[in-house]
């Protein structure tokens, strides 16, 4: 495992989520005098995103100084091409989502993101595969519009 690049990544996605949350603060209070406000959720999602990158750290930190007292391995673990493959799979379809996610809407966007994204980590399962999508993308977006009245892009009208 390249835990030098785990630790460089946790530090990066700790100094967004700094930013996530700062900009999270920016947001305006409810104009409702309710307590749950429109900055509840990406400052949640800040936090959390804060609190796992402090254990990236922490666990990538820990098993690097395991492997230098047992005398692990010491030479960088070298990226294989399926992995690269992997990851330009999964970024390739992260693009896309993104360009279609106001065209055809958010549920059907993140279903067949998700059933890239899962299909790409692990070939088998596929049944799994498409009922966690199906049920993610579902169930977020009927905790979105309808228990937090947001809006997300509805299906497709074509």
């Amino acid at each position: 495992m390249n835990y030098t690049f785990d630790k460089t990544f946790s530090i990066i996605l700790l100094a967004v989520s700094i930013l996530f949350i700062f900009q999270a603060t920016q947001i305006s209070d409810s104009a409702y005098g309710s307590t749950v406000g429109p900055k509840i959720f990406p400052l949640g999602l800040g936090i959390i995103l804060g609190l796992l990158s402090l254990q990236l750290f922490y666990e990538s930190w820990k098993n690097a100084v395991r492997e230098r007292i047992t005398g692990g391995p010491t030479a960088p673990s070298k990226t294989s091409s399926t992995e690269l493959k992997k990851f330009l799979i999964i970024f390739v379809s992260a693009i896309a989502y993104v360009f279609f996610l106001e065209k055809i809407g958010y549920v059907i966007t993140t279903f067949l993101f998700l059933c890239i994204s899962f299909q790409t980590m692990e070939r088998a399962k596929l049944i799994y595969s498409i009922i966690i999508a199906a049920g993610f993308s579902l169930g977020v977006y009927y905790l979105f519009t309808s228990l937090l009245g947001g809006s997300l892009p509805s299906f497709p009208t074509f």
